[in-house]
């Protein structure tokens, strides 16, 4: 893989990242629940971490790094505040559209994972797929506890 490569892929994560910080953000200022109001706005920091972490890794490799989230991430994200006023402020659309967001991440990750990345750059990339796994298993938690 070339730095090219490696660029694209990192900058590709950039924006899964920052779409991950902005759906936290709005995910937080929906919710009805001061709990979840918390959690959403620290997973939110911790995507604004991981989106510079990555960033960093842009610029070793030559490239410019990516500083905003996807269209697509926008549109998830006018999709929460859409859901949420349609649904009165439910704090379970809030999680549904949540999980939602996080699928997405996972899978953007998982196809990172599948890039023959360099080994500082896989490891770096591990360890946030590993925390964008925990966001999901524990924003699918919350939401079933919701229905139920």
């Amino acid at each position: 893989m070339n730095n090219d490569d490696v660029v694209s892929t990192l900058n590709d994560l950039i924006e899964t990242s920052k779409d991950g910080e902005y759906g936290f953000r709005s995910c937080a200022d929906h919710a009805e629940s001061p709990e979840l109001k918390t959690l959403f706005n620290s997973r939110a920091e911790d995507c604004q971490k991981a989106a510079r972490e990555l960033q960093e890794q842009v610029v070793k490799f030559g490239g410019e790094p990516d500083t905003s989230g996807s269209a697509t991430g926008a549109l998830h994200r006018g999709w929460v505040a859409i859901r949420s006023t349609l649904s009165t402020y439910d704090d379970l659309a809030v999680l549904e559209e949540c999980e939602r967001g996080e699928d997405t991440a996972v899978e953007s990750y998982e196809e990172a994972l599948h890039e023959q990345l360099p080994e500082s750059v896989r490891q770096l990339v591990e360890r946030h797929y590993q925390g964008v796994q925990r966001n999901h298993a524990l924003i699918h938690q919350l939401r079933d506890a919701r229905k139920s």
